[in-house]
């Protein structure tokens, strides 16, 4: 008899390292902290010059017994990440400012791992322990270039590029440590 070794499952593509979701004096915060491994497609696409759009997005709910949930709040973050062949470099962008790195696993950092993301004030979160999050992360294959498109959802094409993960949790109150200390300057805004 030969013996048979048992093969260890491929890594998940996305690992939840750390989430958490914090009602602070102030704000709905939210840390995250996810282990992403591109899939060998993906991350080949991206070395030939393909823009990658990855999201985070937080969603506050208040539970309703009459109909459904209601939605307090949505945050969303959107990050392009893009390869510069000229100076073999990654560069992160989000919004109107950009970043470059000199290696996929730094410029990934920026966008797997999250700490204070402001996704509602605190007055729209009830502190009854019944409000909860939904955080979800992808990567946004609708907008990647059209044939690529075509490929990703057509006939034959694997689940390489459904990358994300969808978690739900209660909103916790900020232990008192965390709370912003009553000595710490103020900021109000003018309308």
């Amino acid at each position: 008899l030969v013996p048979v070794r048992a093969q260890q499952p491929p890594p998940l593509p996305v690992e939840v390292v750390a989430l958490a979701a914090t009602r602070s004096a102030e704000a709905v915060l939210l840390d995250y902290q996810l282990n992403v491994v591109l899939p060998t497609a993906v991350e080949e696409a991206a070395r030939r010059g393909v823009p990658l759009y990855f999201v985070a997005t937080a969603t506050l709910w208040r539970p309703r017994w009459y109909w459904r949930d209601d939605r307090i709040a949505r945050a969303r973050r959107e990050w392009r990440l893009t390869y510069q062949p000229l100076t073999s470099s990654w560069r992160v962008s989000q919004g109107g400012l950009g970043q470059s790195h000199a290696s996929l696993g730094e410029a990934m950092a920026i966008f797997t791992r999250s700490t204070g993301w402001r996704v509602a004030d605190a007055a729209l979160a009830e502190a009854d322990g019944k409000t909860y999050v939904e955080f979800e992360w992808v990567l946004d294959t609708s907008q990647l270039p059209r044939p690529l498109q075509i490929g990703v959802t057509g006939v034959g094409s694997g689940n390489e590029w459904a990358l994300g993960v969808e978690r739900t949790m209660k909103l916790e109150a900020a232990p008192a440590s965390v709370a912003a200390p009553a000595s710490a300057p103020r900021v109000s805004e003018s309308k």
